[in-house]
């Protein structure tokens, strides 16, 4: 066996040879200049369906990517086969920056986020006024996750012929947010379609709710030519049943906008959440935080907010409606 010394040449040591005759590797990455933009229609089990033009391209995440999440709504660039063709699979290369991102967690000390959808403009709360009950600590949660990530909420109430909307809507009042009320009839009818739709033109716009609310019910509505499956309420848990396992985002008619519907929700955890960025949901409260304590939560006795309220500057129930979103991150959902 052969010994190499201190001083060895080059010539002294062995190189194999490439037998499979493939290129060296190399840190250098392709740039895909011939890339095309798509936007993430669904995820499923690794399979991404992007809309590239008119066509509907399954593709892949690339390698380079690493672990960088692809979520519903991104923008994306895809290279290889963009035909659409059945068995044919593109690569996407790229995920451009997003405008916006909803996250949740699983619960209030679960540190892992989930990426719920990207690049969506307003978030459609929608619950149901009865079979199953309402959940406002659940709206709160959706509200507070709305407000982190910029997005506009619009709140959907429905199976009005059950129960009235004046309650919820009273303790909804002072935040402002829009809402629709619908029933089933109307939801039968198309009417319920209709008033949704114009709070929905040029926006995209994603529905999140627990299951058996008639999240789903009322997509198929909006977007007639795709029906997704439905399900129904138990009648021993109140708890509706999950039809909808992944995200999808569908086009609505005559391009208005685009509704994403995401799967029904038992949990909505906030873990994520910094308190402190609520308070820009709230822009009559914002300026009296100046003289709050260092890391003041504004829930607290020496909080500036109450003599800011006190001496005239904001109603005393959007402080009150401040502080109860704050304290969603302290409370589970059935509380």
């Amino acid at each position: 066996m052969r010994r190499y010394g201190k001083h060895t040449d080059e010539d002294d040591v062995r190189v194999r040879p490439n037998r499979k005759g493939n290129r060296p590797r190399t840190n250098i990455r392709p740039k895909h200049e011939d890339a095309s933009e798509g936007l993430v229609l669904t995820v499923d089990r690794g399979r991404i369906t992007c809309l590239i033009e008119d066509r509907s391209v399954t593709a892949m995440k690339a390698r380079e990517l690493g672990r960088k999440s692809v979520v519903v709504g991104d923008r994306v660039m895809v290279v290889g086969d963009l035909t659409g063709e059945k068995d044919t699979l593109a690569r996407i290369v790229r995920v451009q920056p997003r405008t916006s991102v909803l996250r949740r967690t699983a619960d209030d000390d679960d540190p892992f986020e989930r990426v719920v959808v990207a690049n969506a403009d307003q978030l459609a709360i929608v619950t149901a006024l009865a079979d199953p009950e309402p959940r406002p600590r659940l709206i709160d949660r959706c509200l507070v996750a709305a407000f982190d990530a910029g997005l506009e909420p619009l709140l959907v109430l429905t199976k009005s012929d059950l129960a009235s909307p004046d309650t919820l809507l009273e303790s909804y009042g002072t935040l402002g947010v829009p809402y629709v009320v619908t029933n089933r009839e109307e939801l039968a009818d198309g009417a319920a379609a209709d008033r949704v739709r114009e709070r929905l033109a040029g926006r995209i716009t994603a529905f999140v709710g627990h299951s058996g609310v008639g999240k789903t019910t009322l997509v198929n509505s909006l977007v007639p030519a795709r029906k997704r499956a439905t399900g129904h309420v138990n009648a021993v848990t109140g708890r509706g049943r999950h039809t909808t396992t992944s995200a999808l985002a569908l086009p609505l008619p005559d391009d208005r906008g685009w509704v994403i519907d995401t799967p029904g929700v038992r949990s909505f955890g906030l873990h994520h959440i910094d308190p402190s960025r609520v308070i820009h949901a709230f822009p009559d409260l914002a300026p009296g935080t100046a003289e709050c304590p260092r890391a003041c939560s504004h829930d607290e006795p020496d909080c500036a907010l109450d003599q800011w309220v006190k001496d005239g500057h904001a109603d005393p129930a959007r402080l009150y409606s401040l502080r109860r979103l704050l304290a969603t991150r302290e409370r589970r959902e059935g509380d």
